[in-house]
């Protein structure tokens, strides 16, 4: 939808943007001379609609006080074509950062952008693309990748992307990048304190003021802590370079706030606290480094604002689990990240927000623990599980009294609770509605958190491997802190796929450091396995995964490293753990002994996982997106683990590329992924 001026203003005014409106062409009359060293983290634009987009820079300035830069907008990079040029306000109050909403502009177009000081002191030029007319048929190009990590990798993939795209077709660069959280960790290591970790070097991000401090993380409680992450963050050259090549469309996940954190509770590995300042806090500097469409609780055009919360105790709940007490409201509302895009004919991107309304985990109920077997290696009982999920609805309004596992029983600690929820129940209504109203071809839901199920099927481990034997004809799941195992919610969200016949339903998500692609179903069997969308999981760009993990800390003689890693003689582990996902146990313990991939996959668990295409749980890189009436094709583009930063201007070499293709399927029909393994070789992924 277009909008007209006076629209277009307060438009600005509630997003808590300046604003420049487009006009007729012309020649730049700015003294504009390159000094990128006084924008010290570059340029950025973002939430591109037909006829606007948000800009972005910061230009520090010493002494304190409001400054005014010019940002200039034009059809070309040498700004001989400026249709429009604006006032950008900065002050020390937001942390020297401007936000510009341009209007006016014309649908589906390349822009070149740049801000100047009084002097002319100028940033680098940024590039940006408004998004196409709602009735454009044209295919929809776009990223998505999440978890950058920068204190321990570097983003090899940014570059990656970039050299690609720089050589594409017109017709197939990418129009935006979709970034589904962990833009920044807040928990910081200090290199003076930690040298490595696994097999990787610390590096410098910032010195967090006013912090705390969890073992060696330390982590912000205040705003200038927060900004002083973010501009840690921003000083890498590889996001720079992407910020100024492609608008971004940015959702937070955990780290942009808390560890293990919720609504607005801190929480990183210690004991949950009080935090409603510190959420606040986060929101702010978010707001002041991210340019996206959302309102700052100030409603003016240069600052996020002040809002008086204080550090009180959650002690009242409402039914979802959302805490009620009037601080915490208000901190968790003091910025909605959840918003929705419309791109072309072809996309409706909905986004959503998994922490600020999210209840507890059913796993932290009293008890639990006692049906937990660490000897497993985090497998838990998939029944079990389910049921604490569920809550008093379980089995049909009928939960099981007593949890058990193995000899071990307990009474069930959420049989008169409500299932849990991730999104919360303002923001699920607002979510379902999204899904239901939309006219795009694909509705995709831009999601933090993975849903493909994490399965495991130890009942069929030989006796003697563990002291107790799994319960026979019972699955396990494998953790408990995404859709992978919020049967409830995500079932109400697949339901209601199937119920009001909406084809082209797709995730994509982040957070869990692998590449997953399958089928979003709500049952496994032995239940009814009816798919009624595609799911997918970008692995991250930098941040350490499950199988890093496992070739550092499980022990060689751990009883079941077989489902893990397969030992070659003089050679690295092989990842197993992919196998034991997509295949099952058994065909883990075979591989192990003989390393034929035919003899493994002909002992396959067909029971297992028939939502799972592909997994792997060592991948690094990120994903496109290609949209068109009829096909969603997403490509893994997956590099070596990104210890160091590459000296090739590809961004270095790949370790695979593959495709998942999709028709659009008919109401009623079943979704169906095509793999092609384009180049290199992804193990035991497949």
């Amino acid at each position: 939808m277009t909008l007209n001026r006076r629209e277009f203003v307060q438009l600005a005014a509630g997003l808590g943007a300046s604003l420049a409106w487009g006009g007729a062409a012309r020649a730049s009359t700015t003294a504009w001379h390159e000094r990128r060293d006084l924008y010290p983290e570059g340029v950025a634009s973002g939430d591109p609609d037909v006829s606007s987009v948000i800009l972005w820079t910061r230009r520090p300035f010493e002494p304190g006080g409001r400054r005014v830069l010019t940002v200039e907008v034009a059809e070309d990079d040498a700004f001989r074509r400026v249709v429009a040029t604006a006032p950008a306000p900065v002050s020390a109050e937001s942390d020297w950062t401007t936000r510009v909403l341009v209007g006016h502009l014309k649908p589906s177009r390349v822009y070149w952008y740049r801000f100047t000081d009084e002097e002319g002191n100028g940033s680098r030029v940024g590039r940006t693309i408004t998004a196409p007319l709602a009735n454009d048929p044209r295919p929809v190009h776009f990223a998505f990748v999440s978890c950058q990590s920068v204190n321990e990798g570097k983003l090899n993939g940014y570059r990656r992307m970039i050299f690609e795209d720089e050589r594409a077709a017109p017709a197939d660069q990418l129009g935006f990048v979709l970034h589904l959280g962990d833009f920044i960790y807040e928990v910081v290591e200090y290199p003076d304190e930690v040298k490595t970790r696994y097999d990787r070097t610390i590096y410098e991000v910032c010195r967090i003021p006013d912090g705390g401090q969890t073992g060696k993380f330390h982590y912000p409680l205040t705003v200038d802590g927060y900004r002083a992450v973010y501009k840690g963050y921003l000083a890498d050259p590889d996001l720079q370079d992407a910020r100024a090549r492609w608008p971004f469309v940015a959702i937070w996940d955990n780290h942009e706030f808390s560890w293990q954190g919720r609504q607005s509770i801190v929480q990183a590995g210690g004991a949950p606290q009080p935090g409603q300042t510190v959420k606040v806090a986060a929101n702010q500097a978010w707001f002041e480094y991210m340019p996206a469409r959302v309102k700052a609780p100030s409603g003016s055009l240069d600052t996020f604002g002040a809002l008086a919360v204080k550090n009180v105790a959650i002690e009242e709940w409402d039914e979802s689990g959302l805490g009620i007490e009037p601080n915490n409201l208000k901190a968790i509302h003091s910025l909605i990240a959840y918003r929705s895009l419309r791109y072309g004919r072809h996309l409706d991107l909905i986004l959503t927000d998994q922490h600020s309304f999210c209840g507890d985990d059913p796993t932290d109920a009293e008890g639990v623990g006692k049906i937990y077997d660490p000897a497993f290696n985090g497998m838990f009982s998939e029944p079990a599980m389910i049921a604490l999920d569920a809550g008093r609805t379980c089995n049909g309004g009928k939960p099981p009294a007593e949890l058990s596992f193995g000899e071990i029983s307990i009474p069930n600690p959420r049989k008169d609770s409500a299932p849990r929820t991730l999104l919360g129940t303002r923001q699920k209504r607002w979510f379902l509605d999204q899904l239901r109203r939309s006219a795009a071809t694909w509705k995709i839901w831009g999601n933090s958190l993975g849903a493909l199920d994490l399965r495991a099927d130890p009942q069929n481990l030989p006796d003697g491997l563990t002291r107790q034997k799994w319960p026979a004809d019972t699955f396990a799941q494998i953790g408990s802190g995404d859709y992978g195992s919020a049967y409830h919610e995500r079932g109400e969200i697949y339901d209601l796929v199937r119920d009001s016949k909406i084809t082209g339903f797709a995730i994509v998500s982040g957070d869990r450091h692998s590449f997953w692609a399958g089928y979003a179903a709500s049952r496994l069997p032995p239940a009814q396995f009816e798919p009624v969308g595609l799911s997918f999981v970008g692995a991250s760009l930098a941040s350490p995964g499950a199988m890093e993990s496992f070739e550092h800390r499980l022990p060689k003689d751990h009883p079941l490293r077989s489902l893990f890693l397969a030992d070659r003689p003089g050679g690295k582990p092989e990842w197993t753990y992919n196998m034991l996902l997509k295949h099952g146990v058994r065909s883990c313990l075979e591989y192990a002994r003989s390393f034929d991939l035919k003899r493994a996959h002909a002992v396959s668990n067909p029971k297992l996982s028939p939502h799972l295409q592909f997994v792997d749980m060592g991948g690094h890189g990120y994903a496109t997106v290609r949209l068109t009436g009829d096909e969603m094709r997403t490509e893994f583009v997956c590099i070596p683990r990104p210890i160091t930063r590459s000296d090739r201007a590809d961004g270095g070499p790949l370790r695979y590329r593959v495709v998942h293709t999709a028709s659009l399927w008919k109401p009623g029909e079943r979704p169906l992924l095509r793999q092609q393994v384009i180049e290199g070789d992804p193990g035991l992924s497949i």
